[in-house]
């Protein structure tokens, strides 16, 4: 066994460069600090704690590792947002070492939202930023035409909110003209496409009410509704704008911008389009008030006429009543012909919604029916008598060929059939009968009866 003196050790440890802790952390800590710039890390954040002094802690991780890290007060009461365990986010940071545990951490010096979370902070800031300058207050908005001209829409020619307005725009009012104009939805080039969409519809000036529409997504699919430039297009817009973005949940800056926010795109052409059953309805209730109104008016100025009349009677004078019946006269040809011209105004004012109306008429689909019907019966009483002109020549033929085998066709040849009576059994052999039998024999032009007679006897 080796034996060491003490004499010995401290020689040996006198040459050796023994680190102490303290000095080899700090050392570390030198490296990291002078090896690594300010560098940006994206991760989620757990293991957050907030203590009193205001400074922060968390580790910052993903799938395959975490670090430690630290923000100080000063940096942290900037915070545009309050972070949350499991949140993603993008921090600037400094790469260094806690000396006291020897633990590898970053400094952090900036922190923001990553993914869905920054586009979500876009937004409340923008959406704050344009409420501000009042770009959503109801009363600078456009009211909406109760009965367009023609509509725009303002989408992607290729997705499903298109097929969807023009199914529910021709459901509610077949003969509403539609213009496309055609734009991105999505993607950094959306935006200035939509906004070009919008500047042409109002250069052309085609219809007097657009529908700004997409379908449902992400918050990022559905981001270039909620560009800055975009929401001034729409307040800028000299037509009314509709917005119909993704579905019930979403809310776009587009939205808020828009004279009318629906829900989802099918419930953007609900909107627009009137219905043109309940048109139908509308007219025909107010063509039954105007003709009772008229009836009323024409009603009371005859009962007037009447107590007038009556009044002029009593008082008898010639002269004066031919006057007043003079006067009369007058009046019931300006109350006829007031009433002709507020019926003829009544008309006039109801004459292009009936014309609407017959536009999507379904009679000329019942005449068209009507025609096909009455087609349909000539060929069915064509094709009858054919049949029966056929089935009347089988049966000719038929019956020729039953004439040409029956037993009466034998008896017109001078042939007759002999029944034996009163059994009426047909005699077949003259041993059926004897002298004196009686029988029938039937011949062409009939019946008649005999006695058999015995030859022998004769």
């Amino acid at each position: 066994m080796p034996i060491t003196s003490a004499a010995a050790a401290s020689s040996t440890d006198f040459n050796r460069d023994i680190y102490s802790v303290a000095r080899l952390t700090s050392e570390v800590r030198a490296v990291l600090d002078g090896s690594f710039p300010l560098l940006w890390v994206r991760g989620e954040l757990s293991n957050l704690a907030q203590p009193a002094s205001g400074h922060i802690y968390f580790s910052l991780k993903d799938e395959a590792a975490q670090v430690r890290c630290a923000m100080f007060r000063s940096k942290r009461i900037l915070l545009p947002f309050r972070p949350e365990n499991g949140q993603q986010v993008l921090v600037r940071a400094r790469v260094t070492l806690y000396e006291p545990r020897g633990d590898f951490q970053l400094v952090v010096e900036h922190m923001e939202p990553g993914g869905e979370g920054a586009l979500r902070l876009a937004f409340e800031r923008l959406k704050q930023k344009l409420a501000a300058e009042g770009l959503f207050d109801e009363a600078v908005k456009k009211a909406i035409p109760v009965f367009p001209r023609q509509v725009g829409l303002i989408t992607s020619p290729s997705g499903a909110a298109l097929r969807d307005l023009l199914t529910v725009l021709g459901r509610r009012f077949a003969g509403l003209p539609v213009m496309i104009y055609p734009a991105q939805v999505q993607g950094e080039a959306a935006p200035a496409s939509l906004i070009a969409a919008l500047q042409t519809a109002n250069a052309r000036a085609d219809c007097d009410v657009l529908i700004l529409a997409r379908g449902g997504g992400s918050l990022e699919d559905l981001n270039a509704f909620n560009d800055e430039g975009l929401a001034r297009a729409i307040r800028a817009s000299g037509i009314p704008v509709v917005s119909g973005v993704g579905h019930e949940i979403d809310f776009t800056i587009a939205d808020l911008a828009a004279d009318r926010r629906a829900a989802t795109p099918s419930a953007a052409a609900e909107l627009v389009a009137p219905s043109a059953e309940h048109l139908r309805q509308r007219v025909l209730a107010l063509s039954t008030r105007l003709n009772g109104a008229q009836q009323r008016k024409i009603d009371a100025s005859r009962q007037r006429l009447t107590a007038v009349t009556r009044h002029l009677a009593l008082l008898h004078p010639a002269a004066r009543l031919q006057q007043q019946a003079q006067r009369l006269d007058r009046a019931e040809i300006r109350l006829r012909a007031l009433i002709a011209e507020r019926v003829a105004r009544s008309r006039r004012r109801l004459q292009p919604l009936m014309d609407r109306l017959a536009a999507v008429s379904p009679d000329r689909r019942i005449e068209r029916a009507q025609l096909r019907l009455a087609s349909f019966q000539q060929r069915l009483i064509r094709s009858q008598s054919e049949l029966l002109a056929h089935r009347r020549e089988r049966l000719m033929r038929a019956v020729s060929g039953l004439e040409a085998r029956s037993p009466l066709g034998t008896l017109t040849r001078g042939y007759a059939i002999l029944t034996k009576l009163p059994e009426g059994e047909i005699v077949r052999d003259p041993a059926q009968v004897e002298a004196g039998d009686r029988v029938r024999a039937r011949v062409a032009g009939g019946t008649f009866e005999a006695v058999v007679h015995d030859d022998s006897s004769d």
